[in-house]
């Protein structure tokens, strides 16, 4: 009996989405929830699983067709064995005659044929151009992509430790098309700075106090918890903190009204190997430090394995984006709309600065945070900037709520 394998059903903020790999062909055997298919949408790359064990029958949709929501994309026989599939038949005894033709034929001499840097047909378009212009051999690199899968990074990574030289001079380049989520990024990008009146005020940290706590705290948090005590607990503690008390900061603009929400469900920019994602810690405000480093650990990981759902990315009322883990020393990041504000953490430095009258060197950090003028004025934001300030200089008034 065949068995329909369907596209999920899309929320209505995504209308279509686009077939981006097939993992089976027909007359493969498949296992019930091994995943057969991936869907990229303008947000997230969702995974289409076997509803059955069997072989894969049919293929309705090849590789960059459109689909939509509960459209059939093939069918599986249910209980079906490889061996019995037609097409797994006929490619098998194919083989076999080629290989008992040749074997029959006189071997010919040819000449030799240059050697390709290492096979580059499953790397995705941005690490194969990577691969060939640096030229790696792919099967020396380690992948932290995917399912193992060699990102643009990696080969970059490794390059740059020495693994290998430049290319001999070349010069190659390649046109490859946008995927969708970096189109989407694009469009979002570009309605941020035409549609809103974007400024960005910056201040500075001294993140001793919070290291200090770190450092002191963080073997009995982690045995308490399971999880170590991060950064991000702080900032996005405090950052819920200060939008409780600068709600203008937390609002958001629908025509000619202001939404005001009374809760902080912020997005926390997450890096992919297709693109930056923001999904969204809800009710941050009630959430513990281990509750934030859990969700934070959490969102990390289903991104890196491409298993974000379109919920987790949906809504979010502010957002905190990290360039410090990449060294960015300072920035302006752009507002997310219909969001009004984000906040840009970056690298902590150790800085000479002046503490009671003596020049001390302290772990410093730059805050930036870009705002939509058109609602939130220059004194909101730098009254917010000075709330996460103080909040992060002195942890201990934060911690009970002060």
């Amino acid at each position: 009996m065949s068995t329909e394998i369907k596209v999920p059903v899309l929320p209505e903020s995504v209308s279509d989405a686009t077939i981006a790999t097939w993992h089976k062909k027909p007359g493969d055997a498949v296992k019930r929830d091994e995943n057969l298919v991936d869907l990229e949408t303008d947000k997230v790359v969702l995974e289409v699983p076997s509803p059955v064990d069997g072989v894969l029958k049919e293929i309705k949709f090849n590789e960059g067709d459109t689909v939509t929501s509960e459209q059939i994309l093939g069918l599986v026989e249910a209980g079906a064995v490889a061996a019995e599939a037609p097409k797994a038949q006929s490619a098998s005894a194919g083989k076999e005659a080629a290989r008992q033709e040749a074997d029959t034929k006189p071997v010919q001499p040819k000449a030799e044929a240059p050697k390709p840097a290492g096979k580059t047909d499953d790397l995705p378009p941005g690490a194969r151009f990577t691969a060939v212009s640096q030229g790696i051999d792919p099967a020396n690199v380690e992948g932290t992509g995917r399912r193992g899968a060699v990102t643009k990074e990696d080969l970059l990574n490794y390059a740059r430790d020495g693994g290998v030289g430049q290319a001999g001079g070349a010069r190659p380049e390649e046109r490859v098309a946008m995927t969708r989520m970096r189109k989407r990024i694009a469009e979002r990008l570009m309605q941020s700075k035409e549609s809103i009146a974007m400024l960005t005020s910056f201040n500075e940290v001294n993140l001793g106090k919070v290291m200090a706590m770190r450092k002191e705290l963080g073997e009995s948090f982690l045995k308490e918890h399971g999880i170590k005590l991060g950064f991000m607990s702080f900032f996005a503690k405090a950052t819920a903190n200060a939008l409780q008390r600068h709600p203008i900061v937390n609002a958001s603009v629908d025509g000619d009204d202001i939404i005001y929400h009374g809760y902080a469900d912020i997005s926390i920019a997450v890096s992919t190997d297709k693109g930056l994602v923001t999904p969204v810690l809800r009710n941050v405000e009630r959430m513990g430090f281990a509750d934030v480093e859990k969700g934070i650990a959490e969102y990390a990981t289903k991104a890196r394995d491409g298993k974000l759902a379109l919920e987790d990315l949906q809504g979010g009322t502010f957002t905190i984006t990290n360039g410090g883990t990449f060294g960015s020393l300072m920035s302006t990041p752009i507002v997310n709309p219909p969001q009004s504000a984000i906040l840009g953490m970056h690298a902590i430095k150790e800085r000479a600065i002046v503490e009671n009258g003596q020049v001390v060197a302290a772990p410093m950090m730059y805050i930036a945070l870009s705002y939509d003028h058109r609602i939130i004025d220059g004194k909101d934001a730098v009254l917010f900037l000075v709330d996460i300030k103080n909040q992060l200089e002195n942890p201990h008034r934060m911690l009970l709520g002060m």
